[in-house]
């Protein structure tokens, strides 16, 4: 399965009111795997950014007079996009205003995100998974400890690499997110027809085996557990346990 997790910085909040894109930032994922494909755009608006835009993402007009416009790179962009889910944060914002990208272009080979991919809105799915708490980038960061150190002002492709991370982590609990192309040697090669060879294979356990041994916590290990509950419903207000 492909899927692009997709990010957009924009002029303003409305397409509707003549607002443009002018970032795209995009990671590919295969069968769950970071690839280390990567698409990403900055693109001349033809108009001026809002001042409160400016201090969300920090990209300023000047910066972006020499960028090319949308016409100049929407071959390009849905071509890498096209035949895979979007996975988007809020995907009717950015999809509205890819769409409205789209429509200005005129372009009948291009008419509608809908038209050439599918979309996951994984704003949705976290409202789903944890109801009634903020489930803003930052605050799945927090909650699924995906380090954004780095992210003092919001930018299309960081935001896409962090919400690729989240996304993994909450959809499947995986953390090992190493590129899907990152083995090489025949070592690797043989361990992973070895890996391969034990999946489809049932090894059943011996009736006569001793039992396993069972551990439970101590007093001290359980009051040092509850304590440390305790600090963390402070810090957090709320705790998964």
């Amino acid at each position: 399965m492909r899927q692009i997790v997709l990010d957009t910085e924009t002029t303003g909040l409305d397409p509707k009111s003549g607002h443009r894109i002018i970032e795209i930032g995009c990671v590919e994922l295969v069968n769950r795997k970071l690839t280390g494909r990567h698409y990403h755009q900055y693109i001349n608006p033809e108009r001026q950014v809002d001042d409160g835009a400016i201090e969300v993402h920090g990209i300023t007009n000047e910066f972006l007079v020499d960028k090319p416009v949308f016409a100049q790179i929407a071959d390009e962009f849905m071509t890498f996009c096209e035949g895979a889910e979007l996975v988007i944060h809020n995907a009717p914002f950015d999809v509205g205003f890819i769409n409205a990208e789209l429509k200005r272009l005129g372009n009948p080979r291009w008419q509608s995100v809908a038209a050439h991919c599918g979309v996951l809105d994984t704003l949705a799915l976290a409202r789903e998974k944890h109801p009634g708490q903020k489930n803003n980038l930052d605050a799945l960061c927090k909650r699924y400890f995906v380090d954004n150190s780095q992210r003092d002002l919001h930018g299309a492709l960081l935001d896409a690499e962090i919400l690729a991370d989240v996304y993994l982590i909450m959809t499947g609990g995986q953390t090992d997110l190493a590129l899907a192309g990152a083995d090489s040697g025949s070592d690797q090669e043989e361990g992973r027809e070895a890996q391969q060879l034990e999946v489809g294979t049932i090894r059943r356990l011996s009736a006569d085996r001793a039992p396993l041994a069972v551990v439970r916590a101590g007093a001290e290990e359980l009051e040092a557990h509850e304590s440390f509950l305790a600090l963390l419903e402070k810090s957090s207000g709320k705790h998964f346990w």
